[in-house]
C-alpha cells in the first residue's frame, strides 16, 4: 500500500459492499484497526461509512456496529431503505448510498490528495477517473481472491492502486482472545438490493 506520509487521506466505505467483501473473505473487520492503519499512514482527514437502514425493524442488526463507527471516529451516512415490487410481484427492499458517496468524494476531492474507496462496485469508475482528472490518487480496496471475484474489473483498471482486502486481513481482521483472525459469522448483511 503506497501512502506518503505528507498526503491528506480521506476512507469512504460502502458498508454493504465492504461487508460482503469481508464475508466472502470469511473474515469480521475491526474497523477500530482498520482507522489505525490508515491514520498511521498519511495526514488523515476523516472516515466516512455508507449504509441504508431498513426503518420499520423493531431492531436493526446493524445499529450497533453504526452506533459504534458513530462514537468512534467515522462520519456515518445513513438513509431509509424503500420498499418496491418488483416485475414478479415479489416485495423488495432497496437501499443504493452510490449517490451519497459520490457527491462527498467530489466535494472532499478539493482538499484531499488520496482517497481510499472501500468499493468493487463498477458503478463508482467514472467517480475515480473524475477525482484522478482532478489530481487526487484513488486507492480502491476490494478483492478479485473470491469466487467471483468483488471487484468489477473496470473499477480495478481505473483506480491508481488497488489494494487487495485480503492483503489488509492480517491488520485489520477482528482477532479472538488467541490472537487468530475470527471468521465471519453473523450474518450483518443489509436485507436490501444494493442496485
Amino acid at each position: 500500500m503506497h501512502i506518503y506520509p505528507a498526503q491528506k487521506i480521506a476512507i469512504f466505505i460502502d458498508g454493504a459492499n465492504l461487508y460482503a467483501t469481508a464475508k466472502a473473505l470469511d473474515f469480521e473487520i475491526d474497523y477500530n484497526q482498520l482507522l489505525s492503519l490508515f491514520k498511521n499512514k498519511g495526514q488523515f482527514v476523516r472516515a466516512y461509512y455508507y449504509t441504508a437502514l431498513v426503518e420499520e425493524q423493531e431492531f436493526s442488526p446493524i445499529r450497533p456496529l453504526i452506533d459504534w463507527l458513530d462514537y468512534n471516529g467515522f462520519t456515518m451516512v445513513t438513509k431509509p431503505t424503500k420498499e418496491y415490487t418488483d416485475s414478479s410481484g415479489r416485495k423488495k427492499i432497496k437501499g443504493n448510498m452510490d449517490i451519497e458517496l459520490t457527491v462527498d468524494v467530489m466535494e472532499i476531492s478539493e482538499t484531499v490528495d488520496h482517497i481510499v474507496l472501500f468499493s468493487g462496485d463498477g458503478d463508482f469508475r467514472r467517480l475515480v477517473e473524475a477525482v484522478q482528472r482532478k489530481g487526487v490518487v484513488v486507492s480502491v480496496v476490494s478483492t478479485v481472491k473470491s469466487r467471483p471475484p468483488m471487484v468489477a474489473d473496470d473499477l480495478r483498471r481505473q483506480a491508481d492502486q488497488f489494494i487487495d482486502l485480503n492483503d489488509l486481513k492480517q491488520f485489520i481482521g477482528r482477532k479472538d482472545s488467541a490472537g487468530n483472525i475470527k471468521p465471519s459469522q453473523v450474518d450483518r448483511s443489509a436485507q436490501y438490493d444494493n442496485n
